[in-house]
């Protein structure tokens, strides 16, 4: 079993941007980033509900389809899921749809737990107040033999970088430069030392770095 995060991020490091207005609510800067991403085959099916099997196949792909293999269970903060939107709201199911991607359960980390929503595609959201280690522990009965995710965040990432508790950690470098938002790497010096690290140049100009324990 393998704890894993897969994040994109910038080329100073930013994972999050700071360009959104109330037109338009994911902002500009943030379609850059995923661009690469969101155009591959497995992005444009998972999340998209694209089945015509359009999207690219090369290098960013292969991370892509990666994402999703072999992950038994997913730990996300209420940022990820909407709860700092919507978190008055008893009805709100999230912001991922009636076929949200994630297909195993997943563990929303907020300090109001409330009850779980389950989906027909086999995800369901189950929100709890725990640590970073007492979480990982309840995921990883869940997910079994499977692999834990960590899907962000990025506070939530860094808290479990932090703690020592994650094993693999990709990250799509895209080729832009945001100067601003949250970077993934604060508090967290000297951290390659933990890591053996391989880096791949896919066609569309992301570097895909992993860092594995």
């Amino acid at each position: 079993m393998t704890v894993k995060i897969d994040l994109n991020i910038s080329l100073d490091g930013f994972a999050t941007t700071t360009d959104q207005t109330p037109e338009n609510p994911m902002g500009d800067d943030w379609t850059r980033l995923t661009a690469a991403y969101v155009g591959t085959r497995t992005m444009r099916e998972k999340v998209l509900g694209d089945t015509s099997g359009a999207g690219t196949t090369g290098v960013d792909e292969k991370y892509a389809s990666a994402y999703f293999e072999g992950t038994g269970a997913e730990i996300m903060g209420a940022g990820m899921f909407g709860l700092h939107l919507f978190g008055d709201d008893p009805g709100w199911r999230g912001w991922w749809g009636d076929e949200p991607p994630f297909e195993v359960p997943v563990l929303v980390l907020t300090r109001a737990p409330r009850p779980s929503i389950e989906f027909d595609n086999g995800t369901v959201f189950h929100f709890i107040d725990a640590t970073p280690h007492d979480a990982l522990a309840r995921a990883r009965e869940l997910a079994g033999d499977a692999d834990v995710r960590i899907g962000g965040g990025i506070d939530v990432v860094r808290q479990f970088l932090k703690a020592g508790l994650v094993d693999r950690l990709h990250l799509a470098v895209a080729p832009i430069v945001l100067g601003r938002g949250e970077r993934i790497w604060d508090d967290l010096r000297g951290i390659e030392n933990d890591y053996a690290i391989s880096s791949e140049v896919a066609e569309s100009g992301v570097t895909h770095v992993t860092f594995r324990r």
